[in-house]
């Protein structure tokens, strides 16, 4: 049996434009890793690399967005346009994993997620922090933003942090959400779509 041929050209290119931020998001699902982020939050452009990076997917993302207001149509909207990017690179699924999950240690914290590209939107969140913000990231964002990378990649993802340090479990979240994502999307079947409904 030889093993299933590598998916070419998963490649998405996603431009939102509102009254409250115009984004430009695109991506390679079968990159290496290569990322670059400018959304005008710092922390949050570190956490996006973790997804290129710990994904092994190429991830280009800007976003000029109504900072002066508050970081919240920033967040929330380049979540929009990744998801919506994720959803177009994968195109009908044919032959990918489809199911997978993460369990990521980040010294005293850990993050497990479970991820499916089912086509139905959902997030489980299971979460306690103790201060408002990191760096300039506001803490009750990362909720947010999972909900709408779920509803615009149409995936299930549970999601659920563990530790004392607000820091590391958020950068936890990002790092096994990229591993779950990078596993999901992997070519491992056959030339078919992963459900016995024949679409997902």
């Amino acid at each position: 049996m030889t093993a299933p041929e590598k998916a070419t050209h998963r490649i998405a290119i996603v431009e939102r434009i509102t009254k409250e931020t115009k984004i430009r998001a695109e991506i390679n699902l079968d990159g290496s890793g290569k990322h670059e982020i400018h959304s005008g939050i710092g922390f949050f452009d570190h956490m996006l690399e973790q997804i290129a990076k710990h994904g092994r997917m190429d991830v280009s993302l800007s976003c000029d967005g109504d900072l002066h207001i508050d970081e919240h149509h920033t967040i929330e909207d380049s979540a929009l346009a990744l998801g919506e990017a994720i959803s177009k690179a994968l195109g009908d699924k044919r032959g990918i994993e489809r199911y997978a999950y993460s369990i990521l240690p980040m010294d005293e914290a850990r993050a497990t997620v479970a991820l499916d590209l089912s086509g139905r939107p959902y997030l489980v969140f299971e979460a306690e922090f103790t201060r408002e913000k990191v760096g300039d990231f506001p803490v009750e964002m990362l909720h947010h933003f999972f909900y709408s990378l779920a509803i615009a990649s149409r995936s299930t993802i549970h999601i659920e942090l563990k530790g004392s340090n607000d820091h590391h479990q958020i950068e936890a979240a990002f790092k096994s959400f990229a591993i779950a994502l990078r596993k999901a999307v992997a070519i491992t079947g056959p030339d078919e779509i992963p459900s016995s409904k024949g679409v997902l």
